[in-house]
């Protein structure tokens, strides 16, 4: 093997998952959309499946969470763990480029606010990646 090809092999990150930037905003120079890649395009990804209802998307009744209906309800313990289910939920039925290691759920009765802090690893990596959501009630 030649040092030519020791130097290139170590110098290329592979891109193993690509998404598109939910705003669809293009490169100012070759006009392409601008895309995510590897953990950013994970995060993105599980981000909008917490994020939507169930019902939200025509003819996929099934896709998203229901975690916006918890922010009207009683903040109790049993709250938290019903979040705790419904992010796992998501990782077993919409997302398999992911495995769910842990759930914080902090709940902020005073703001009308749940913060989430859900810790994951991609498929086939070793580190794990921190996703954090604030949800709050805008009424």
């Amino acid at each position: 093997m030649s040092k030519l090809q020791i130097l290139t092999d170590h110098s290329i990150k592979k891109e193993v998952y690509s998404d598109f930037f939910t705003d669809f905003s293009r490169n100012s120079v070759t006009g392409q959309l601008n895309r995510k890649t590897n953990a950013e395009a994970v995060k993105q990804s599980i981000r909008n499946l917490l994020l939507t209802d169930r019902y939200e998307r025509p003819f996929q009744p099934e896709i998203g969470s229901g975690l916006k209906g918890l922010l009207f309800e009683n903040f109790t313990p049993g709250v938290k763990l019903r979040a705790k289910k419904m992010i796992e939920e998501v990782f077993d039925n919409h997302e398999p480029r992911a495995h769910l290691m842990d759930t914080k759920v902090t709940s902020h009765p005073d703001q009308n606010m749940l913060s989430f802090q859900i810790i994951f690893r991609i498929i086939n990596t070793t580190e794990p990646e921190t996703l954090e959501i604030i949800l709050e009630r805008t009424r």
